[in-house]
């Protein structure tokens, strides 16, 4: 078993949408970023990446190419996931938060959960999503949206040396 971490923190901005794990959530700020800037779903690459030993998703998806400009991250999670199975990993178990102030997200999170399963052909109880606020403390709830990920992978069979 193999076992990696991810951070991620977009600012919120207006003239965006809302796109965490996937899914679109009602609110007048969006996050910004090159991509759809889906803080859960970048977070949780780098923790599979990590897990596997392959570097970041800055590493794979670049800021600067623009075939990722306005990219939904689900499709760089399919290709992140295409990667890992073709180096004869598989998902263990992963598990998201998101720190956000505001909106609030307790009401999306199974759906974002059952999202995120089918891009990780894995069952939704190996998917743990779930969302908090700094109580006001944290600057970073206050100005934008962050979440953190942990993944097991499963580590392909080693051949033994005869």
């Amino acid at each position: 078993m193999r076992i990696g971490h991810g951070y991620d923190v977009h600012r919120l901005t207006p003239g965006r949408r809302l796109v965490l794990c996937g899914v679109e959530i009602p609110c007048e700020l969006g996050l910004e970023g090159h991509s759809d800037a889906d803080a859960a779903i970048h977070a949780l690459m780098d923790a599979l990446l990590g897990a596997a030993g392959l570097g970041d998703i800055g590493k794979l998806f670049p800021d600067t190419d623009e075939r990722y400009l306005g990219i939904s991250s689900l499709k760089l999670l399919d290709e992140v996931m295409a990667l890992l199975r073709g180096k004869g990993f598989r998902l263990g178990n992963c598990d998201i938060t998101i720190v956000a102030q505001a909106p609030r997200l307790s009401k999306y999170t199974e759906t974002m959960r059952r999202t995120l399963a089918g891009h990780l052909l894995a069952s939704p109880d190996r998917v743990n999503v779930k969302a908090t606020t700094e109580e006001g403390l944290g600057e970073v709830s206050t100005k934008g949206i962050a979440a953190h990920a942990v993944a097991l992978l499963e580590e392909p069979p080693r051949v033994k040396n005869l």
